[in-house]
């Protein structure tokens, strides 16, 4: 049955003069699929911050290493040196969004002001509450003793996530914090020497 058909359908398209190959294949019946769309493009990170959560210049322990998937091994921000008991800063002005213990560990969560974007400090021992809204270099809490996942060193691990997207916390950092170079001593004019 089906070999009749196609056949009548071969020699019916050669009488129309559309030749087989047009007839039977696919792209005579529908229009071509649109092309899939790509990834949807994210904006890029504003270097919003103004100064560093710990510290003037804090060694950087571990960089950012994105997951290759969503569930993937990765380090899903940077671990900044810190002393235990050193105070802890929010990068730029935001409202708190969490303040309190995750698996043990004292976690305090900053969304940035005029942007989708928010900041996590842990191991920190919380000095805001949720709600609160603080301003770029106050303090959100003290880094705690125990909790790293420094090792023996204590350290400070500095997220930032856009929805569910974590990101590199580094580029909050405008260029001239995050590569500040050696400082420079210029020349006094004007005042009077002493004696």
């Amino acid at each position: 049955m089906r070999r009749a058909m196609r056949n009548a359908l071969v020699s019916a398209g050669l009488l129309l003069g559309l030749g087989p190959v047009a007839l039977l294949s696919p792209g005579a019946w529908a229009d071509a699929p649109a092309p899939a769309p790509g990834p949807p493009s994210r904006p890029p990170v504003p270097a919003v911050a103004r100064i560093w959560p710990v510290g003037v210049r804090p060694l950087v322990l571990r960089g950012w290493e994105p997951p290759a998937t969503v569930y993937g091994p990765g380090h899903r921000g940077v671990d900044l040196s810190a002393p235990a008991g050193a105070p802890v800063r929010a990068v730029s002005a935001g409202r708190v969004t969490f303040a309190g213990r995750v698996a043990g560990k004292g976690v305090v969560s900053v969304g940035l002001a005029g942007t989708d974007l928010r900041t996590t400090y842990e191991p920190v021992t919380p000095s805001v509450r949720k709600g609160d809204t603080v301003g770029p270099g106050e303090v959100v809490g003290a880094v705690e003793p125990a909790g790293s996942h420094c090792g023996a060193a204590t350290c400070v691990h500095w997220g930032l996530r856009r929805g569910e997207a974590y990101l590199d916390p580094l580029s909050l950092l405008p260029p001239w914090l995050l590569h500040g170079g050696p400082p420079r001593l210029l020349p006094v004019l004007g005042v009077p020497l002493p004696g």
